[in-house]
């Protein structure tokens, strides 16, 4: 038997017989072991947001809230400007997504496709990049951002993003070297041009990799605190995740915890519904696969 094919009912797990049954059932149990260890954080952190902050850290851990307290939700857009700093992070996961996935996309396009004597010297230049610590290049960067007068505003955000990422470009060139070059050949064939079979030929095949692509940049903006907190000091431009790291000046050191625990877990929706509507691109693309129907 594929012990890689998915066991779908209790009734074809019976059908197995000796050692293939027991192997699916140590992983099975493995798996949901494991998932109920992940989910244990997210699990506490939903029983806070409806606690009083005082019953959050008592010991032993009360799961079950003693008074569900759902005005924590309410108070998270009364109390706290929950709204803008969602606008905020809109605007900068929108902009990042469009121009981190068109760029990359053109750039891995160019290192599949076109032939050129520094072709794979340029690729591995390229992937050497990602070696580089981002540490290491904070300090020049905000300087040269200083210099050109982008601090406190989203310029410093955004505009890297139109150069493509590292990662990003190394997934998409392996996905399209997958897709068949005999498509490009009787596409020149038929008149069409670079452009032309980018668009209207690889980019329809890429849609995996292209959608896998938009949702690692939306969660790593959505959830990308240390850009914000160099480059931004008015507050009414913070993003989400630097407005819940503020909520505790603005109330004076004195944290409702429990609005704080509901405001994270109303920021959790985005990526979290986002991964579930789309998760079978994202194992699409992960697979770098290419198909070819006709």
């Amino acid at each position: 038997m594929n012990q890689n094919k998915p066991i779908k009912s209790l009734k074809e797990l019976k059908t197995l017989k000796g050692k293939d049954k027991y192997l699916i059932i140590i992983k099975y149990i493995l798996l949901i072991s494991a998932t109920v260890i992940f989910m244990i954080p997210l699990a506490w952190t939903i029983s806070g947001s409806l606690k009083a902050s005082g019953e959050i850290f008592t010991v032993p851990i009360t799961w079950i809230p003693s008074v569900f307290k759902w005005e924590n939700y309410v108070n998270m857009f009364t109390s706290f400007p929950m709204v803008r700093y969602a606008f905020n992070s809109t605007i900068i996961v929108f902009f990042n997504m469009v121009f981190v996935t068109i760029s990359s996309f053109i750039v891995a396009y160019g290192f599949a496709r076109f032939r050129h004597p520094l072709n794979q010297t340029l690729f591995f230049a390229v992937l050497a990049t990602m070696m580089i610590p981002e540490q290491v290049t904070l300090v020049p960067q905000f300087l040269m951002f200083s210099w050109l007068g982008w601090v406190n505003t989203y310029l410093p955000l955004i505009v890297p993003s139109m150069f493509g990422a590292a990662f990003n470009i190394f997934l998409m060139r392996q996905f399209i070297m997958t897709i068949p070059r005999e498509l490009d050949e009787s596409a020149y064939i038929d008149g069409c041009n670079s452009f032309q079979i980018l668009t209207k030929i690889i980019a329809p095949l890429c849609v995996p990799i292209i959608i896998t692509v938009g949702i690692f940049t939306f969660n790593f903006h959505w959830n990308d605190f240390l850009g914000p907190l160099i480059y931004l000091s008015d507050p009414n431009k913070f993003p989400l995740q630097l407005g819940l790291y503020s909520l505790d000046g603005e109330r004076q050191g004195i944290t409702d915890y429990g609005m704080l625990f509901a405001a994270s877990i109303t920021a959790l929706i985005p990526p979290l519904a986002l991964f579930a509507f789309l998760q079978q691109y994202i194992m699409a693309g992960i697979k770098l696969g290419g198909s070819v129907k006709g």
